[in-house]
């Protein structure tokens, strides 16, 4: 809500260790500790004015909710098709509803069609990479597991998602798509069109504090892209102002314009944008720009040709078409890795099976003369 944190005067709260913010605070440790210990009794009168001992225990109970004079009643999801967890139902998968992340898994478990996702479907894939956790505790180790949507995700789509999940997705995100990835792959597209008009097909705050995986977008992304990325490698075809914000690790390219004060407290990792975006947009406190190197050019080749190859991208064609990519490497200031290391998590190419369509620009990169239909 402050909406500041690109100029670095975040305001701090009653739980920092800088001795000079803490001298600001005139009260006492022990009237911070009677504030909570207030708080939480009010809260627990609440709680047993509803009925139940705990928060978990109101997970869900949708009816329990009621609306403000003003508001639309409609920001209340009606009892009926609320999706009530027990206090004695062990599992999640018991509690059977029709619009939630378990329907979607089931449907494909079945064979059946891509299911439609709406926009009330939130962090879709997550609970799907907490089973593969739970089996690989118990020694099984689950194979490669793809789910495929069509429509309008809600927020968090694919957040903390794990190695061997990958989620394709035929539409848009909403916001934090990607939250936490964990060794996962997010596809992202809503066809040739969208890319060509530059559609926005990801919300804000896209792969917060994402610590590997890969996500791939043929459109474009919302603002704070990458924020506090730690691993993740990202391939967008464009984003609002503050991309790359706070990023310490992984690597993100971009692949069409860029907002302002890109790469504001970035600390770590690399990104790419294109030479023409680079004048105007960089915060020149944190990262500068350089030319790229031959080996380096051909690996962000390799990593255009999974974009297309996944996503039927028109401007990763376009780009791959060239002899040489209009791009230059963003680093920070006091860069501390190598561009081998920084390059070691990105596979030459995801897909075991490549379209044939990919085929001329693969030849292409590899210094065969094109042949394009």
């Amino acid at each position: 809500m402050a909406r500041q944190c690109h100029l670095n005067t975040c305001p701090v709260g009653i739980a920092t260790q800088d001795e000079t913010l803490r001298t600001r605070f005139n009260g006492k440790p022990e009237m911070v500790v009677s504030y909570f210990r207030a708080l939480a009794e009010e809260v627990r009168k609440g709680l047993a004015e509803l009925g139940v001992r705990n928060m978990t225990e109101l997970r869900g109970w949708y009816d329990r909710l009621e609306t403000r004079s003003g508001l639309d009643a409609l920001l209340v999801i009606p009892a009926a098709k609320a999706r009530k967890i027990l206090p004695q139902q062990t599992s999640i998968l018991d509690a059977g509803v029709p619009d939630s992340e378990m329907a979607l898994d089931r449907g494909q478990a079945a064979g059946l069609h891509t299911p439609q996702i709406h926009n009330f479907n939130r962090s879709i894939g997550t609970h799907v990479s907490g089973d593969r956790m739970r089996l690989r505790i118990q020694k099984q180790e689950p194979g490669p597991a793809t789910r495929e949507f069509h429509g309008q995700a809600g927020q968090s789509f694919g957040a903390f998602l794990s190695a061997g999940v990958t989620l394709k997705l035929f539409g848009e995100a909403n916001d934090y798509v990607g939250k936490g990835l964990s060794g996962g792959t997010i596809v992202i597209r809503a066809g040739q069109n969208a890319s060509k008009r530059g559609d926005v097909l990801a919300g804000n705050t896209v792969l917060y504090g994402a610590t590997s995986g890969q996500l791939y977008v043929a459109g474009q992304a919302g603002e704070r892209f990458a924020v506090r990325n730690s691993g993740a490698v990202a391939v967008v075809e464009g984003v609002g102002q503050h991309g790359c914000e706070y990023m310490t690790g992984g690597l993100a390219a971009i692949l069409g314009p860029v907002g302002l004060n890109f790469g504001s407290g970035m600390t770590g990792g690399l990104s790419y944008i294109l030479r023409s975006e680079a004048d105007q947009v960089l915060n020149q406190e944190f990262v500068q720009p350089f030319e790229l190197e031959q080996d380096e050019e051909q690996h962000l080749r390799h990593l255009l040709e999974s974009h297309f190859a996944l996503t039927d991208s028109p401007v990763a064609r376009r780009l791959l078409a060239l002899r040489s990519l209009p791009f230059v490497r963003i680093q920070p200031i006091h860069f501390q890795g190598t561009l081998e290391t920084a390059w070691a998590a990105v596979p030459g190419t995801i897909l075991d099976r490549q379209p044939a369509s990919v085929a001329p620009y693969i030849a292409a990169s590899a210094g065969a003369a094109p042949h394009y239909a």
